[in-house]
């Protein structure tokens, strides 16, 4: 088998509703089409949900995996500590990852582990995921990886992308990939981080970028136009291009919102 599926998600905490408590609402459209990916990669039936997050542990020099058998985490820091996820990750397909890699001195593996608690960018999309699960009364019956960004480039971001696919053939695992990540911080003064004109710039383009799955240009952005935008989820998504170079796709653009000064973007990509 090979990756099946990509999902471009966000990951406010606020849109789960323990932690929104009615607030929530502002961004329903993000909300309806987060619903959507869940019922979407439940009808898949993945075996394994391959999930990249901004919020995990980050190296400069090192993409990070999270290693071990299991993971666990809750929206504690939320103020919503009974909304807790106990995952199980696919510990042959991290091996098989970290094999390619070393075997091409890719700086890539689980070395360095120093939050092993799932992150809030990793348990925002398995809010959603599981709550469609539970609510068509299905077992949950999928394991995770849950791997961190780097500070290399955007070209070493799809090289990773690339050998993650490699390794999901070679063990011939039905996977999904869930690019988690928010937009531009700085698109409204209202906003928590205030505005900047690169904001609205950043999220235009990368909303044009991800509508078309035109991949190849995510490594081309200029990278003071990411820091000018204060994005969150560029490398996040740019791993997933190179998951899913090649592949023939029905891509759907479902939702993007600017209401709380943060963008949130779904795009669903449906290999063919």
């Amino acid at each position: 088998m090979s990756i099946i599926a990509g999902f471009m998600v966000p990951h406010p905490p606020l849109i789960i509703p323990d932690v929104g408590r009615g607030n929530e609402h502002v961004v329903d459209r993000t909300i309806r089409s987060y619903e959507r990916v869940g019922r979407e990669i439940l009808s898949l039936h993945p075996e394994t949900i391959i999930i990249t997050s901004p919020h995990a542990i980050l190296y400069r020099d090192y993409f990070h995996m999270s290693p071990g058998r299991k993971a666990a985490g809750d929206f504690a820091s939320f103020g919503a500590p009974q909304v807790s996820f106990d995952e199980d990750y696919d510990e042959k397909l991290v091996k098989e990852i970290s094999e390619i890699a070393a075997k091409e001195s890719f700086p890539a593996g689980t070395l360095g582990e120093r939050q092993p608690e799932l992150d809030h960018g990793t348990m925002v999309p398995l809010f959603f995921i599981e709550k469609a699960y539970r609510e068509a009364g299905e077992k949950k019956d999928f394991r995770i990886i849950r791997s961190g960004l780097s500070g290399f480039s955007l070209e070493q971001h799809v090289r990773f992308g690339e050998i993650i696919s490699e390794a999901v053939e070679n063990t011939k695992r039905r996977a999904v990939f869930v690019a988690s990540g928010d937009l531009s911080h700085k698109l409204q003064k209202s906003g928590p981080y205030g505005f900047d004109p690169a904001g609205p710039v950043y999220d235009e383009k990368i909303m044009d970028v991800m509508g078309r799955g035109a991949f190849d240009e995510l490594k081309s952005f200029d990278e003071k136009l990411l820091d000018e935008a204060a994005e969150c989820g560029h490398r996040s998504f740019t791993i997933m291009g190179g998951a899913l170079k090649g592949q023939k796709l029905s891509i759907e653009k479902l939702s993007h919102e600017d209401v709380t000064g943060v963008g949130y973007g779904i795009c669903t990509y449906m290999v063919l």
